[in-house]
């Protein structure tokens, strides 16, 4: 059937311009300056981003009662309402926003993104229910170079001074979900194809473009590399490969309608009658011998998960990865300008483009793992992810700035493969049946996390931060943030390989 690809290509779209809150260290020094913001207020809007995760409920209970389409134009509007407040603020077309009215701004836009994701997650695990881990990676994986497309997209069509820049991202920040959305939802839907089946070439096809583009992806965010190259050329070229997942599901439908003409008409109706039969004879005998995968799975309810203790596991183990990770990405801009590094926008290119791949691999080897019936644990693939991750934060003690790069596509590489892990986790764990809530209680230590960590370190960068201008250069600014925080990562693929050790038994991965 040619319409789960379809829904597949729009979650990939959406995904690829959801990811709003990640381009923010690329203007956040300028909303700094222009909002005459302490380093500590700054750190609480990038908090106030993820604070929006909190509520991050509701979408789960809205995508329960409401149609898909709807859940995902609520979800637009909040980004829309969010930035845009922001945007005609700066554009001085509002004259009165205090910095709580921007923080609760912030906290709405965030908020948008998780009913996105809701969706996205929801569409891609119901059309896929065989292949979900490989379907929910691809598509999340284009979430990983969001922030890489805004910042094409302000360099193509946007002034090049810093006030005009933090202006235009927080234009597109507004818009491009909206229109997105109104786009792509008449293809976002439930298709309930009947038998289920495993599929080989056409995600075999998706693989080769979603690699390809994050090539061009990383391979453009090198000065190097792309300095040859018109910003209007490579927002083309980004543009054309986003499209490119289109061709599955075109080319699908173009195979059954050649299939149809073949096919011989027969007139008796009894032979209908009797096909139909066959066929539904065959889909009960499938699901018999398991083809519905969720047969026999847990489906654990938010009341008894959060009593568990692997629910507490889980929650250390993301708090101490994903988060920690995020929560330098935030702060990346006010890294780099601390090191005299000029190249913010190249560096939230460079995470942006690696936490593409990082989101991406999970699938490919869950797709390549899946052949040989046996596939390590989503626990043990976080330990393992979490471990070059503790060292990149240890490397950047080094004042080089090839550690800066290395450490920071390291950071960007492992942070996007634990996110899309654990979407998988969260599934396996305490099954899908309530996976829109769950997941989204899972995530909601994001903003705890972001907010006591990114504090400490705010905390931390006062202190040695200039008494005039309250700006901090050199090593010292968040030398010990990151020692604090590579400790907490190693600690944190300690407590994944306990996890494991209490999971092996309920999730049995091979077979």
């Amino acid at each position: 059937m040619a319409l789960p690809w379809l829904t597949l290509a729009g979650t990939i779209w959406l995904q690829s311009i959801n990811g709003t809150n990640s381009n923010f260290p690329a203007y956040s020094s300028q909303l700094k300056n222009l909002l005459s913001l302490s380093q500590l207020q700054l750190n609480n809007l990038a908090v106030a981003s993820d604070a929006g995760k909190l509520f991050g409920w509701f979408s789960g209970l809205a995508a329960a009662h409401l149609p898909l389409w709807l859940v995902l134009v609520i979800g637009s509007i909040l980004s829309l309402i969010g930035y845009g407040i922001q945007y005609l603020f700066l554009t001085n077309q509002i004259s009165s926003l205090s910095y709580g009215h921007v923080f609760l701004l912030t906290v709405v836009a965030g908020n948008s993104i998780c009913w996105i994701n809701t969706v996205c997650y929801i569409v891609t695990i119901r059309n896929f229910p065989l292949d979900r881990q490989v379907a929910v990676g691809i598509s999340t994986s284009y979430l990983g170079i969001s922030a890489k497309i805004y910042t094409n997209l302000v360099d193509a069509f946007f002034p090049s001074s810093p006030e005009e820049r933090a202006k235009a991202f927080l234009l597109l920040n507004s818009i491009v979900p909206l229109v997105v959305c109104i786009c792509v939802a008449p293809m976002i839907r439930d298709i309930s194809s009947g038998k289920s089946r495993r599929v080989e070439i056409e995600f075999v096809v998706i693989f080769v473009i979603t690699i390809i583009t994050g090539i061009y992806a990383v391979t453009t965010s090198f000065g190097s590399i792309s300095q040859g190259l018109s910003p209007v050329i490579i927002v083309i070229g980004m543009g054309m490969l986003l499209l490119a997942p289109a061709v599955v599901p075109v080319a699908e439908k173009t195979m059954e309608r050649l299939q149809n003409k073949c096919w011989i008409r027969r007139e008796e109706s009894v032979h209908d009658i009797n096909v139909a039969e066959e066929v539904g004879g065959l889909e009960i005998e499938d699901r018999c011998k398991g083809g519905d995968p969720s047969v026999g799975e847990n489906n654990i309810g938010v009341k008894l998960m959060v009593m568990m203790v692997e629910f507490w596991l889980y929650i250390f183990v993301y708090l101490f990865g994903a988060t920690l990770g995020l929560v330098y990405l935030n702060n990346l801009g006010q890294i780099a300008e601390s090191r005299g590094s000029s190249k913010t926008s190249s560096l939230v290119s460079l995470s942006s483009s690696f936490g593409f791949f990082g989101r991406l691999v999970p699938s490919l080897l869950a797709y390549i793992f899946s052949k040989n019936k046996c596939m390590p644990s989503t626990p043990t693939s976080i330990a393992a992810m979490m471990l070059p991750m503790s060292l990149a934060f240890f490397s950047l003690l080094s004042s080089s700035t090839l550690a800066l790069f290395v450490s920071t596509a390291v950071i960007g590489f492992c942070t996007g493969a634990i996110t899309s892990i654990s979407v998988s986790t969260t599934t396996e764990l305490f099954g899908p049946k309530n996976f829109s809530l769950n997941h989204n209680i899972v995530v909601a230590n994001i903003p705890i996390g972001s907010f006591f960590f990114g504090d400490l370190a705010a905390f931390i960068y006062r202190q040695q931060s200039d008494a005039k201008n309250g700006k901090c250069m050199g090593m010292g600014c968040y030398q010990k943030t990151f020692i604090m925080w590579g400790s907490l990562c190693f600690f944190g693929s300690f407590l994944a390989l306990i996890l494991h050790s209490r999971t092996s038994k309920k999730i049995n991965n091979c077979s």
